[in-house]
């Protein structure tokens, strides 16, 4: 521990700093965007006048956990798994060359998302103080202040440079006795101050300052966590910045306006042109059945196509194979409805079964939907996930072709009566324990980070051996490495399974997975769907049905009667629990997906779960209408009534 200016962590290398942890935020460590608060560890930071410490505890003293630096310099936390037998790693650091100290120099910050080999960058208001070597991958030198530029009393102010890992604070001023609009004016007074940040921005209300009156060095951006750093420039990088320059050049801007029209107007006419070709040319195809690409090509973009084919991502089969082996899309061969269009069985002519999802005319859902679904599966491989083994895209045709899954989705099973026997508890325990590692490879160990935003009991499908494979990614969204969280106008997914801060404000993270896992995890327990009727009960939705049965610790009550004995009651009880956790109503008191597979795969001691965030009533099939941003949504849903707490 550095206690110096702002303390922080430091890994050394002999006496060479190899990765420090950044300030502490409130939180954590700002250099470990993986550290949040959770239901296993507990994490404390003591800075006082007589001490500076840090210390991370395990909430249960039955878990083992340990942090070890390993022979490659890298600092892991990790838990132990007794049903894997495996340490499994919480969070590491440094984990890319942007987090080793100084990469880029004094002055200069690491982008690891720029596209092109090149990730650090200049500060504003500066340059590279060996172009030469900066431009051939060597940035050890940084960067340097801009030639003939005065920095005081000269019109001077500051850039504001978002989500950034913040400088060294082993040489900043801290003051925790003032705000961010006194810091601005402190550093503004004194021509030394180079930048300065809130000393704690968790909170969001940018609590204390800091100010650096040096080199600026080992900072870096990212896409999503991060505080807001202020630097220093002169006035005019000012009016680059914040576009006072050529922009506000009303000639300049006129031409500008009128050359985008002139541009656009081109663009409208061809498109118009292309797509009447394009209609008659599908016209031609469908009579002579000769079939091509070329529209879903104009949608997707060829070049995304022609990257898929290299990968092996983006199979493609023709209509008439399609045809042949569903029989010609006929209806004995349908598998289902969804809100995308049909879903039909067939058979290849090398005997391989399939199921085909095929784009209805009158489907809500489009090319947008089937791309994102496309280019997504095709990237994530796990046995909990649904397999794609391509795409057919002819005239007006659309369709998905999939493994074929034999006992189609878990809601034809859990919410049927003649079905429901054939699931046991351990089946269904099962069915949930691959669920949830399916989600957590989707959140945290898959090379990209999705978000569902539909995970429901209809798009989890089931193998010849009962196993879970989440499908439909149709609504599916794509966060960076570090990105928590994000906002939409359009709000798509089921209610019922929708967690609150999604269907009222829009505002969607892995959290909001979460709360529609748990609701799934209590209708794979009680055998009911959320929106089930409860007559005798103050909440007239399963969600609250079971809390109000968990306050009076009466639980059990909604196991499904003919799971009989097949049952461990202790299990049930923690699963219940798992679940309520999983939908509470703070986003923040939710476990993480990761938290969840080790709650289920362990024994500890569970805190308990605050009361869900809303009670539902049930309204008439006849007022059932559909929400997106307000009017309508992708899928069809049924609009309950949200009375507040």
């Amino acid at each position: 521990m550095n206690p110096n200016g702002s303390p922080q962590i430091f890994l050394y290398k002999g006496s060479t700093p190899w990765w420090r942890s950044g300030a502490w935020t409130g939180q954590r460590w700002s250099g470990i965007p993986q550290m949040t608060q959770n239901f296993i560890f507990k994490d404390t930071f003591v800075n006082t006048g007589y001490e500076v410490s840090f210390s991370s505890d395990v909430r249960n003293s039955s878990i083992t956990s340990r942090t070890l630096v390993k022979e490659t310099g890298v600092l892991q936390r990790e838990t132990w798994n007794n049903e894997a037998q495996r340490w499994i790693v919480f969070y590491s650091a440094p984990t890319e060359r942007c987090d080793f100290y100084g990469y880029c120099g004094p002055n200069g910050y690491c982008n690891p998302y720029l596209a092109g080999a090149l990730e650090c960058t200049c500060f504003p208001g500066f340059q590279p103080k060996s172009p030469e070597g900066w431009f051939i991958g060597d940035s050890a030198g940084g960067c340097v202040r801009k030639r003939g530029v005065s920095m005081c009393g000269n019109g001077e102010g500051f850039v504001k440079f978002p989500h950034a890992k913040v400088p060294d604070t082993s040489a900043a001023v801290v003051n925790m006795s003032i705000g961010l609009n006194q810091c601005k004016e402190k550093c503004l007074r004194n021509c030394s101050c180079m930048a300065y940040a809130s000393a704690n921005s968790e909170t969001g209300r940018g609590i204390g300052c800091l100010t650096w009156h040096g080199d600026l060095m080992d900072a870096r951006k990212y896409t999503y966590t991060g505080q807001d750093l202020y630097i220093r420039v002169d006035k005019n990088e000012i009016a680059r910045y914040t576009k006072k320059g050529l922009l506000h050049n009303r000639g300049v801007l006129a031409i500008i306006i009128v050359s985008l029209a002139v541009v656009l107007l081109i663009l409208i006419a061809l498109s118009r042109c292309f797509l009447r070709r394009q209609r008659r040319a599908g016209r031609a195809r469908k009579s002579k059945n000769i079939f091509s690409f070329t529209s879903f090509k104009d949608s997707l973009g060829e070049k995304e196509i022609d990257e898929s084919r290299r990968n092996g991502d983006l199979p493609y089969f023709d209509l008439g194979t399609i045809a042949a082996a569903t029989n010609n899309f006929s209806s004995d061969n349908k598998l289902g409805q969804g809100g995308f269009g049909p879903v039909y069985k067939g058979v290849l002519l090398n005997g391989q079964e399939i199921a085909v999802k095929r784009l209805s005319n009158s489907s809500s859902q489009g090319l947008q939907e089937l791309k994102n679904e496309i280019v997504l599966i095709a990237k994530l491989q796990h046995r909990n996930l649904v397999r794609i083994l391509g795409c057919c895209v002819e005239g007006e045709e659309k369709m998905l072709v999939y493994e074929f899954l034999p006992n189609k989705s878990l809601d034809f099973i859990i919410f049927d009566d003649s079905k429901r026997s054939l699931l046991d508890w351990k089946k269904r325990l099962e069915i949930i324990c691959g669920i949830a590692r399916g989600m957590l490879y989707l959140h945290h160990d898959s090379r990209l980070r999705v978000i569902h935003r539909d995970l429901k009991a209809s798009n989890v499908l089931l193998d010849d051996a009962m196993n879970p494979k989440i499908s439909d990614f149709g609504m599916a969204r794509i966060f960076g490495g570090d990105q928590m969280e994000g906002d939409t106008r359009r709000v798509v997914g089921t209610y019922g399974y929708m967690s609150p801060e999604y269907a009222m404000h829009g505002h969607f993270s892995m959290k909001s997975d979460v709360y529609s896992f748990g609701v799934l995890l209590l209708e794979i327990i009680t055998g009911k769907k959320n929106s089930s009727y409860f007559p005798n009960s103050p909440s007239l939705n399963m969600v609250g049905h079971v809390w109000e049965l968990w306050k009076e610790e009466k639980a059990m009550e909604v196991v499904y009667s003919s799971l009989a004995d097949s049952y461990s009651t202790d299990e049930i009880l923690k699963c219940i629990q798992i679940g309520l956790l999983c939908v509470q109503e703070c986003a923040t008191n939710r476990p993480t997906m990761l938290t969840v597979v080790f709650m289920l795969s362990n024994e500890t001691t569970l805190p308990s779960p605050e009361q869900p965030a809303i009670i539902a009533k049930k309204i008439h099939k006849s007022d059932e209408i559909s929400i997106s941003g307000g009017t309508k949504s992708i899928n069809e849903v049924t609009l309950t009534m949200i009375d507040a707490r």
